[in-house]
């Protein structure tokens, strides 16, 4: 597996406590210069399989290359995905890691428009015109997974050739994170804005957060986010936009996405994943509407479908990374099916 990325790499090296995160950084890449044109851009890691070697060609009689699209959630980053690529990349030839809008990389790069689920998959999809990239294969966890939802919302209809996309434990509507004693991500957004800008290390602001009460998995996530402000490690700052996180995780519980999903376009095919110990409420009223659109869509020509992930909380990639694995390999054998087939058709064309 290799990894190309137009950003610049943010390892801590020795600075503290990558060793005992879960997240891992992706192999070494080279920085490359086309992910940064135009306002509209955004950080992004590729990460190539095997059997592919991918290069940006502006000859737009040249295929686009198929590739799935991985989309992380709140306070999370492209670099979540690394660690489950290295597993997918034997199947998928090419994943294309986006640091969303107030996250990551993304953070310092000029914005349009409103900070939103909408606007945040416009991004997206404005990035892959850039890349020429077909996006096959969407997959988008919590917050990204509504972001997926919107990107083929916005994409053209009906669709040229089908696009299989995935809902990692959320839900179309009504978002129902936290409570009783849960993490709670409105909660955890607030606690950060009292925290100092600037730190002096990782360590200082884990233990702050789970004496606040956020769960040890949730905290060490969170402390991804800082990176040194210099060579000697002395202190940290925030990679990401809380302001504009806060903004975008609004949009995220009012975002209703409910009539798109009762109503798929031909060729589209959405697959909702349920974590076994989610810290998303998942209530009835979801779960009947997901079955009723699963009767729906296949009426249509479309595709809903419903799955659990057992022995995972709400961080699916992470709790058991070879169950998902497992779950999205139908979508991902598809993917390279299209690859080998080396197919001329742009599912997005921007």
């Amino acid at each position: 597996m290799s990894a190309v990325s137009c950003s610049t790499a943010s390892s801590s090296g020795g600075c503290g406590l990558r060793s005992q995160l879960k997240t891992c950084a992706l192999p070494a890449f080279t920085s490359l210069n086309f992910g940064r044109t135009g306002p509209n851009s955004q950080a992004y890691d590729l990460v190539q399989g095997a059997l592919v070697k991918w290069t940006w060609k502006e000859d737009k009689s040249v295929p686009d290359t198929p590739a799935a699209v991985l989309l992380h959630g709140i306070l999370g980053s492209g670099k979540n995905w690394g660690q489950y690529c290295g597993t997918a990349s034997k199947i998928v030839h090419l994943f294309l890691l986006v640091d969303l809008r107030c996250h990551g990389d993304s953070a310092s790069l000029k914005k349009r428009g409103p900070n939103s689920v909408a606007t945040t998959a416009s991004d997206v999809l404005k990035l892959v015109g850039q890349l020429r990239l077909t996006p096959r294969v969407l997959v988008g966890h919590s917050f990204g997974g509504k972001v997926v939802l919107s990107m083929v919302e916005q994409a053209a209809k009906p669709l040229p050739r089908p696009v299989r996309a995935w809902v990692l434990d959320a839900t179309p509507g009504k978002v129902r994170a936290g409570g009783d004693g849960e993490d709670h991500p409105r909660e955890l957004i607030s606690f950060l804005s009292t925290l100092p800008k600037v730190v002096s290390s990782k360590r200082e602001v884990l233990n702050a957060l789970i004496k606040e009460g956020f769960s040890n998995e949730v905290s060490q996530g969170v402390v991804t986010n800082l990176r040194p402000t210099g060579p000697s490690c002395s202190s940290f700052s925030w990679t990401f936009d809380l302001d504009g996180i806060s903004q975008l995780y609004q949009s995220y519980e009012e975002t209703n996405l409910w009539n798109f999903v009762e109503n798929l376009p031909r060729g589209v095919h959405v697959n909702f994943l349920k974590a076994e110990r989610s810290l998303h409420r998942w209530v009835l009223e979801d779960l009947q509407r997901i079955h009723a659109a699963e009767e729906l869509a296949s009426e249509e020509g479309g595709g809903v479908e419903m799955h659990v992930l057992e022995d995972a909380g709400h961080w699916v990639h992470t709790d058991n990374p070879d169950g998902l694995f497992r779950i999205l390999s139908s979508s991902f054998q598809v993917l390279r099916a299209w690859r080998c087939k080396r197919s001329t058709f742009c599912l997005f064309p921007v």
